[in-house]
């Protein structure tokens, strides 16, 4: 595989979706709103709690790790709209052929993609995720004793799950769009992938799942183990010849 061919791919791509301004919007108003609007909340406790008591600290602490995992579900859903334009968006506007006929192999192609797909999302979540911990920080401080943030938890949602949840949203999308005829219909395939983490977080809050450190990297391994088995399957159904020839 040749990286430089993957990344011309990546590179015309990045020139595409500036051009598609509610996608770029889209990408920074959701983890800046994340970075925001929880420690909007935390401040609404705050109000609540005008005290520093113990009450204060316990209502705050369980939510912590909980609110992280939202970074997560951004960068699972980000990209979906990305990466559904790559593919069958470059197909309706018939501008996938002449990529399709050069000499770059499959691998390479998807790659290319891939990463055009990742990089943006990925750099608004950790952008975010700095103005999150400032914010969470200067709030919490006063009652926890110390800077709850960066801690291994946090910086295993952003290392490590979000990235390998990004990966598994770009695959899965690209799959879809391998097969898909136009756009809308991707995107609504890949709108049932919120409800899973939805479904996680919603555990959190309740406590039947712990985000400790543990059980951040058994999900984080589970997802690598997806995201490498995706990525045989979305090279094995990306047959350019039949996009070639099919989708005239």
């Amino acid at each position: 595989m040749d990286f430089q061919n993957a990344w011309s791919v990546a590179s015309k791509d990045f020139e595409t979706f500036k051009r598609r301004k509610g996608i770029i919007y889209a990408t920074i108003a959701f983890p800046l709103g994340i970075a925001l609007g929880f420690p909007g909340i935390v401040a609404a406790i705050a109000y609540a709690y005008p005290s520093t008591t113990s009450a204060t600290t316990a209502s705050i602490s369980p939510f912590l790790n909980a609110f992280s995992f939202w970074f997560v579900i951004g960068a699972a859903s980000l990209p979906s709209g990305i990466a559904s334009y790559s593919v069958a968006g470059e197909k309706i506007q018939k501008s996938l052929e002449p990529l399709l006929a050069t000499p770059m192999t499959d691998s390479e192609i998807l790659l290319g993609k891939s990463i055009a797909c990742f990089v943006p999302p990925m750099v608004s979540i950790w952008v975010s995720s700095v103005i999150y911990m400032a914010s969470m920080d200067a709030l919490t401080r006063s009652w926890l004793g110390y800077y709850y943030y960066p801690n291994w938890n946090f910086a295993a949602v952003l290392l490590l799950l979000a990235p390998l949840a990004s990966i598994l949203t770009i695959e899965l999308t690209v799959i879809l769009s391998a097969r898909a005829s136009d756009v809308r219909s991707v995107q609504q395939f890949t709108g049932v992938l919120f409800f899973p983490f939805i479904v996680i977080y919603v555990m959190t809050e309740i406590n039947v799942i712990q985000l400790n450190l543990a059980n951040l990297i058994i999900l984080s391994g589970m997802f690598l183990v997806a995201d490498i088995l995706l990525f045989y399957l979305s090279t094995a159904t990306f047959k350019r010849e039949e996009i070639l020839t099919k989708w005239k």
